[in-house]
């Protein structure tokens, strides 16, 4: 299901009403698993962009589109970064309480999310 969802530009939007609306920018996977775990989404206008994550669970990806199971004002204030940077270890754990999700970082302390 997740082949090849690292390589192509989608929008996000949801299922009955739209969701979050931005292009897909890159995909994590769970350190653990190497299973995509979340996608970061450009949002913002046009002169005022950034990315937001986007958890992938019970996620639906078609040809040109990602559809999540999430509310657009949810994804839409889940904490940021710049369209040019990455996502501090230290922040990681705000993106998951966000959306109510459990972090759990290696033994070692080691990140739980690797973009891919």
């Amino acid at each position: 299901m997740w082949a090849g969802i690292a390589g192509q530009a989608e929008k996000c939007t949801g299922s009955v009403t739209p969701q979050c609306e931005g292009n897909r920018e890159a995909v994590y996977v769970d350190t653990s698993t190497d299973e995509p775990a979340m996608a970061t989404v450009q949002v913002g206008l046009p002169t005022r962009r950034h990315l937001v994550f986007v958890p992938l669970n019970a996620a639906i990806v078609g040809p040109g589109y990602l559809k999540v199971d999430y509310d657009r004002s949810l994804v839409k204030n889940s904490p940021p970064i710049g369209t040019d940077d990455v996502l501090p270890a230290e922040d990681e754990a705000a993106v998951f309480s966000h959306y109510g999700l459990s972090y759990q970082p290696g033994a070692n302390g080691e990140r739980q999310l690797a973009r891919r």
